[in-house]
């Protein structure tokens, strides 16, 4: 794994498979869920997707 980016808080690494790892204060535990997202999120390694737009069945639906 390579160090990307250490802070007081984390640190990041890069695994060879291309994901991230964050690893929390001193180097104690690993963090994941939604935690992780966000401070790679924060440090701008990944983007969230945009939420999907609802399907035009029901929009047609509730017109009705």
């Amino acid at each position: 794994m390579e160090q990307i980016k250490k802070t007081a808080q984390y640190t990041i690494f890069k695994k060879n498979s291309g994901r991230y790892a964050v690893k929390g204060r001193k180097g104690v535990k690993w963090v994941s869920g939604d935690d992780k997202v966000k401070i790679l999120v924060d440090e701008q390694l990944v983007t969230l997707p945009e939420p999907k737009a609802a399907p035009a069945e029901a929009e047609a639906a509730s017109e009705e």
